[in-house]
Parts: C-alpha cells; structure tokens; sequence
C-alpha cells in the first residue's frame, strides 16, 4: 500500500533552518508529483510546495518563497522541503501529500506528519 513517511521535524529558533524529508513506498514514486502541506495548530490545512515528478517544476505559497527549498530524489523515493528563516508562524505540523485518480475519483494519501516548533 501507498506510505508516507515524514521526518525532521523538531525544535528551531526563529531564524533557524531545517530539513525535512518524506519516506515514500508502495507506488511509483517518480510517476508522481507531491506536495507539502502544513496544519499550524488550531487552524486549517495550509498548502505549501509542490515538485512535479521528475523534480524540474516546483511551486510555493507565497510566504514559503525564498525561504523553503522542495526537492526530490527519485533514486531515493524520498522528497525533502528545506526550511530556512523560520518564523514562529511556521509552527506546524508539516505533511506529506501524493494524490492520484481512481475510477474518476482522487484520493489522497498523506503521512502521519511531523511537528515543526519555532521558538526562542
């Protein structure tokens, strides 16, 4: 089955940086573009960056540009977001995103996660 899992997430300073990496497994991972996307707590699911599937497009939300670096590694499987700038605002929890299309349908699959904590 398709598996998602995130890694990296910790304590930062505001300022700081940190990588976080996504695990894939159970689909063809360099047939697919992915996708960050975080829940800061009490709010709602905010996208932040998309790669398409063979690395050459990316894309940002606008407060993530010049600051978050996606990228991949389909020799890997793995998709990695390096974060740098951290604001306290960056606080969340940061999820790994894939979606493809069944019977006309998409459906999502989506990792458990990792929390991200900037604060002095």
């Amino acid at each position: 089955e398709v598996q998602l899992v995130e890694s990296g997430g910790g304590l930062v300073q505001p300022g700081g940086s940190l990588r976080l990496s996504c695990a894939a497994s159970g689909f063809a991972f360099d047939d697919y573009a992915m996708s960050w996307v975080r829940q800061a707590p009490g709010k709602g699911l905010e996208w932040v960056s998309a790669i398409s599937s063979n690395g050459d497009t990316t894309h940002y939300a606008e407060s993530m540009k010049g600051r978050f670096t996606i990228s991949r590694d389909n020799a890997r499987n793995t998709l990695y977001l390096q974060m740098s700038s951290l604001k306290p605002e960056d606080t969340a929890v940061y999820y790994c995103n894939v979606y493809r299309y069944l019977s006309g349908s998409r459906v999502d699959y989506w990792g458990k996660g990792t929390l991200v904590t900037v604060s002095s």
